[in-house]
């Protein structure tokens, strides 16, 4: 069987670009988490976090907003206190105060959402600093993008009511 001219100069190498490129676009992912203060295990995706919020008979998990306060009061995840945005010594005081009477083994997720999750400047001090408290069972929401694209827009929960530990 003769292979025509077309495939082989354009719809071949066109192919084999495309899958260079998924494999790049893989590994690149894997490695942007790969550096990070948590682990594969405690990194967890929305729709795994909104899949738990949808149970009513599942135990609820604390959630903490660790951003800036006018993305809170905008938007966010049901239930979710606002433990003040981790990148200033007064947000990690804020955030030391929220979970103070909470039990070191309570399950902990911590969101931010402000901008995408690599030049995020709350995200890594919030968990750093809950693993330095004895905080056990700690999980991070994987906002790639931010919360409105990676949150609001795939349709799973959010509200605009304020939420306090008590």
């Amino acid at each position: 069987m003769k292979i025509r001219f077309p495939f082989v100069r354009y719809v071949l190498p066109a192919t084999v670009i495309l899958i260079g490129l998924f494999f790049c676009s893989r590994n690149a992912r894997a490695q942007s988490h790969a550096d990070e203060p948590w682990s594969a295990t405690q990194a967890t995706p929305p729709s795994a976090l909104a899949s738990m919020l949808a149970k009513p008979s599942a135990a609820k998990p604390v959630i903490l907003q660790v951003g800036f306060a006018v993305l809170y009061h905008s938007k966010h995840i049901p239930g979710a206190i606002y433990a003040g945005p981790a990148s200033s010594p007064e947000g990690l005081a804020m955030l030391k105060k929220a979970v103070g009477k909470l039990p070191k083994n309570s399950e902990i997720y911590i969101y931010c959402g402000c901008c995408p999750m690599n030049k995020c400047p709350n995200i890594r001090p919030a968990f750093q600093t809950l693993r330095a408290m004895g905080f056990t069972h700690l999980h991070v929401l994987i906002l790639d993008n931010n919360f409105g694209k990676d949150w609001v827009a795939h349709g799973y929960p959010v509200t605009g009511e304020s939420a306090s530990l008590r």
